[in-house]
């Protein structure tokens, strides 16, 4: 999943995507990259101590399974960032990383923000929010 899908997923406002992600949990088929988890927990650094997002954002995370980064993620993020650079498309490095560690695991990329991810040949996307 993409950092933004979680982040409206903590929000509970989309009941659309607290479905899909209550059936995922249940089957057991979702998990974020660790690319995901690391700017997750940036945002988190910057909340106030008593924001109560950060409560249920740790607790999310504690729950997720979380996929780590290895050399074929590493190599498809030198060939996604190249291709995009030479088409003039960058989509942000953040994003770039995400992407990379779907399309090197063979997954699908869950995130709303198709248009940025559209721009990768091969990479499987879904849009959870509607």
């Amino acid at each position: 999943m993409d950092t933004n899908i979680v982040s409206y997923f903590v929000k509970g406002t989309n009941a659309v995507l607290i479905e899909r992600m209550q059936r995922a949990f249940v089957a057991q088929n979702i998990a974020i990259s660790a690319m995901t988890r690391a700017e997750i927990r940036s945002s988190l650094e910057l909340m106030e101590a008593l924001d109560k997002r950060r409560r249920r954002i740790d607790l999310l995370l504690s729950e997720l399974p979380v996929l780590s980064w290895n050399t074929a993620t590493a190599d498809q993020f030198g060939r996604i960032n190249a291709h995009l650079r030479r088409n003039g498309t960058p989509i942000g490095d953040m994003d770039t990383l995400i992407a990379a560690h779907a399309s090197a695991e063979k997954l699908t990329l869950v995130t709303d923000n198709i248009r940025n991810f559209e721009k990768l040949p091969g990479l499987k996307v879904e849009d959870w929010m509607g």
